[in-house]
């Protein structure tokens, strides 16, 4: 599952590819957010410090109790940060020296300041303003509060009149690497993916290359919405290797969609299910990646690798992009689904805790100093 022949086999791997990945091409979007990093507080013990509520069943509690009454519930900002899946994934390609193009919703006509820096680092585009999350963390997980009505204005109408059709047509015919993500947020990205399929899709030419996927918590989204986003996605696969990301959470929606119901979460009953969305959903490489591990199944064969797991990360919001990050690296540079995700969970583990996206070389270095 994991060991340290397998993590120097991948670090020397990566080592040998960093030049390979200066010269690989993405085309990401196309979501883009203003994330506030936020704690909540248990005990205030003066104006500077408090105790915070440490886990998400703490809040549960405290709500709870406001039944009837009323509550006052503190929450401090420990960060303001690029948000959304598509810019922080794009934000972690770039960070391995890969050449990225992003489009998304990141402020319209002018870039809103977070994206600053990431504008640096890669060619950015925006026809949008950006959403607004409020990332309330514990040591348990995450709850996500979003105000997404500016992602309304990303349609395939939009695109077409502020960034250009012949702009898209061309980036999307020419990356290595394609990622459309967030698809639960954006009301009309099937629709754009139909058009894609109908009017872009039939004229591509030359190698196959890499579509990446992720629905982002499509559980607020009708079970018929979900069915219809996966028939489009499996239409890509005539066109491109598909792979499709979901964490656990998202792995057993799906599962309920197609009327697997399993509901396993065990090591065991989440490779199970797995295995069985692999078969149910027929393109290049199905990943699921949970908290302290992560599969990909692909060719009949599911690969399954622990990741470094910490109980106390410097931050959570952005791991499953980083992790998304690191496997598609790995998939562009032709590793076999195991070294793939060691990349991407050790991706993941440096981001949770750094806070930062890290490069090759801390990638192949994390991988010599793995942490106990």
């Amino acid at each position: 599952m994991n060991s340290p022949e397998l993590r120097e086999r991948c670090a020397q791997r990566l080592a040998a590819g960093a030049q390979r990945a200066s010269e690989l091409t993405a085309f990401v979007g196309l979501d883009g957010f203003v994330d506030e990093i936020i704690q909540v507080v248990d005990k205030r013990e003066n104006a500077e410090n408090f105790q915070r509520l440490p886990t998400i069943a703490s809040l549960a509690a405290r709500l709870a109790g406001a039944v009837g009454k009323s509550a006052n519930i503190e929450l401090v900002n420990q960060l303001t940060k690029l948000g959304g899946n598509g810019p922080i994934m794009a934000n972690a390609l770039a960070s391995f020296g890969m050449r990225v193009t992003y489009l998304g919703t990141l402020g319209y006509p002018t870039l809103h300041p977070i994206f600053q820096d990431f504008a640096r680092q890669a060619e950015v585009y925006s026809i949008a303003e950006p959403g607004h999350t409020d990332a309330l963390e514990f040591e348990d997980g995450k709850i996500m509060l979003g105000k997404h009505y500016p992602l309304k204005d990303l349609t395939w109408k939009n695109i077409q009149e502020r960034f250009g059709r012949d702009k898209f047509e061309a980036k999307f015919q020419a990356a290595d690497l394609v990622g459309f993500v967030n698809w639960t947020m954006l009301p009309y990205m099937s629709e754009l993916w139909a058009a894609l399929l109908k009017d872009l899709c039939p004229a591509l030419k030359g190698a196959r290359r890499k579509l990446f996927f992720d629905l982002a918590d499509p559980e607020k989204r009708t079970k018929q919405d979900i069915q219809g986003a996966l028939d489009l996605i499996l239409r890509f696969q005539k066109y491109f290797d598909v792979v499709l990301g979901l964490n656990e959470k998202e792995a057993f929606e799906i599962g309920d969609v197609l009327g697997l119901n399993l509901e396993d979460h065990s090591v065991q009953g989440v490779t199970e299910l797995t295995a069985e969305l692999s078969r149910q959903l027929p393109i290049n490489t199905l990943v699921v990646h949970p908290v302290s591990y992560a599969l990909a199944a692909g060719g009949g064969v599911v690969s399954l690798v622990e990741g470094p797991y910490i109980a106390k990360p410097l931050i959570t919001t952005g791991a499953g992009d980083h992790f998304n990050s690191g496997f598609c690296l790995g998939k562009l540079l032709g590793f076999e689904n195991e070294l793939c995700v060691l990349t991407g969970v050790t991706t993941s583990g440096h981001y949770v805790r750094t806070g930062k996206s890290p490069t090759i070389p801390d990638l192949a270095g994390m991988l010599r100093a793995w942490p106990n």
